[in-house]
């Protein structure tokens, strides 16, 4: 199983978490343009940088040339986030934690959720973002939990069906049209919780520290 990290040009994650992803298997690092000063910052050695470069500082730039693979695409209908992605899904990564996707900047915050889903059918991507992980699901998926671990769910579409058991507060056959409804701090029940997602996808977010501590990430 190939894993990596990209980091982005959003709000830094903890120096720490870094450590602990690269422990669990997440061993290359992938810089979104400016998320090489975040990277430099950290003194932290990306495998590759990859954007139009008009972000990354011209320190972080001229200190990475020799040591990491700079790769400048100035096509501009993609965002840098997704030419880190197609990378990923070309070099056969298999999962990818996704950090500094969020920030002070709502349209990109935006943007990057909308990234998500548009990848996910092609690799697992997990957004980590202070307290929180991301996750986008499809169809019957089985997640481990632990008895009143707290899971927030949030549909995209209308027709998007979801069915649950083992919450607190069952889905049943029920859609979570984004701005209509949603499933915010539900609660599981046991040391599984199951999902059937139909016709579409569905973000799930859980609490980091918690699946960092039963080793659920």
């Amino acid at each position: 199983m190939k894993k990596c990290i990209i980091l982005a040009n959003g709000q830094p994650p903890q120096k720490s978490l870094f450590s602990y992803l690269d422990k669990v298997g997440y061993s290359t690092l992938i810089c979104a343009d400016g998320g090489a000063n975040t990277a430099f910052k950290y003194k932290l050695l990306p495998q590759v940088i990859i954007g139009d470069l008009d972000s990354i500082s011209k320190t972080a730039l001229d200190y990475y040339k020799a040591k990491s693979k700079v790769i400048k695409i100035t096509r501009q209908n993609d965002t840098d986030v997704e030419k880190c992605l197609k990378y990923a899904i070309k070099k056969k990564f298999n999962e990818v934690v996704l950090v500094g996707a969020t920030g002070d900047r709502l349209d990109h915050s935006f943007c990057n959720l909308g990234i998500v889903l548009k990848f996910s059918d092609k690799i697992k991507i997990s957004v980590i973002h202070q307290k929180s992980v991301l996750q986008s699901y499809s169809g019957n998926v089985t997640l481990k939990t632990i008895p009143g671990e707290v899971i927030s769910l949030y549909g995209i579409s209308r027709s998007t069906k979801i069915y649950s058991s083992g919450l607190k507060y069952q889905l049943k056959n029920i859609s979570l049209p984004f701005g209509e409804r949603e499933s915010t701090s539900n609660i599981a029940l046991r040391e599984e919780v199951n999902l059937k997602i139909k016709n579409g996808k569905i973000f799930v977010v859980r609490d980091y520290e918690l699946m960092k501590k039963n080793g659920f990430i």
